[in-house]
């Protein structure tokens, strides 16, 4: 008689928490572990272009502030290339395109200070809109989402953006448009992300 043959079962999926800004943001969550903590200058003393404060919190689906999120982001520079040696040209010395950051434990608030980045390449020859690339996990997010955050006033650019255009609907196109103010003299760039419900924000599967 043929031994019948067992299957292992899937492994139970597990979120990122409650622990993860300890592990890859300590000092945002108190801990004083690093001398120099990975994440927090993006763009570095000698990256010319606009200087612009980028802030926003994360809702849920019932709109209420999720307070442990932490945020990745990836940028280019003003001339719109990348720090990586197929990033499209030369970079400032000191200007790493990256960052990370965290919520405010109370408020769910997050923000940081980068320079605009420029128009950059795409595929096939296209032209990108300047835009952010960012990357989000949270307890209750079994897969980080990744997203983007284009800018207000490019309007011409934003148009013809060869990933805006990928979404059928203008009306989701506009929920990865941020916002723009000036506060005490500062450039601010305002993007709220929308886990769920109405107006939520477009994620992408990359």
């Amino acid at each position: 008689m043929p031994q019948e043959l067992s299957y292992l079962k899937e492994s139970a999926s597990q979120t990122a928490g409650p622990y993860v800004h300890i592990g890859l943001a300590p000092g945002a969550a108190g801990f004083d572990i690093y001398a120099h903590e990975l994440g927090w200058d993006i763009a570095g003393p000698n990256a010319k272009g606009e200087r612009i404060r980028v802030e926003g919190v994360v809702t849920d689906g019932m709109g209420s502030p999720i307070k442990d999120v932490l945020l990745e982001v990836w940028q280019a520079n003003a001339d719109g290339n990348f720090a990586h040696p197929e990033g499209g040209g030369p970079v400032e010395d000191g200007f790493r395109g990256w960052g990370r950051v965290i919520t405010d434990f109370d408020t769910g608030e997050w923000g940081f200070d980068t320079v605009k980045p420029g128009l950059c390449p795409g595929r096939s020859g296209s032209v990108q809109a300047p835009h952010l690339n960012l990357w989000l996990v949270s307890r209750g997010i079994n897969i980080g989402l990744n997203t983007r955050m284009y800018f207000d006033d490019e309007t011409d650019a934003n148009a013809k953006d060869p990933v805006l255009n990928l979404i059928e609907w203008e009306r989701r196109r506009a929920t990865l448009i941020a916002k723009r103010s000036v506060r005490d003299g500062k450039i601010v760039y305002r993007f709220d992300i929308k886990l769920q419900g109405e107006d939520e924000t477009v994620f992408f599967d990359i």
